[in-house]
């Protein structure tokens, strides 16, 4: 009859007793989370084409979430150099886990255009030509 003062007790055969089962879990969903937004490699056990497929579809919504809140952006591009962008944007600026604000993030990839200098020559959003003129 097992006992419960046994220092193995409710483990698993052959688990560490010294590992922590919830950081191993932490550290996988991180492991995964970046491989699906931050371009990782696939963690072990996962399936690499079905990781890339999924990445590109958060990456779709995540386009499609940034133009809804600066819609004036995809009129003062065309819509292939939008996506362009965005996706140069994107991986060189992964979502990070809570800090998926897609305002912040549409507003940011406005900067990252006038950084570059690859918004058209008076290229704004029309709330803000009508103030200034």
């Amino acid at each position: 009859m097992p006992t419960t003062d046994r220092p193995d007790a409710g483990r698993g055969c052959g688990s560490d007793p010294g590992a922590d089962p919830r950081a191993a879990l932490a550290d996988a969903q991180a492991a995964l989370l970046s491989a699906l937004v931050a371009g990782a490699d696939a963690p072990p056990g996962f399936d690499t084409d079905r990781l890339r497929v999924q990445s590109r579809a958060l990456l779709a919504k995540r386009t499609r979430q940034a133009a809804a809140h600066h819609g004036w952006l995809t009129q003062a591009l065309p819509a292939a150099d939008y996506r362009t962008h965005f996706t140069a944007y994107a991986a060189a600026h992964p979502l990070r886990a809570g800090c998926a604000d897609s305002h912040a993030d549409a507003a940011a990839f406005e900067g990252y255009l006038r950084e570059r200098g690859l918004l058209p020559q008076g290229a704004e959003p029309r709330w803000w030509q009508r103030r200034r003129h």
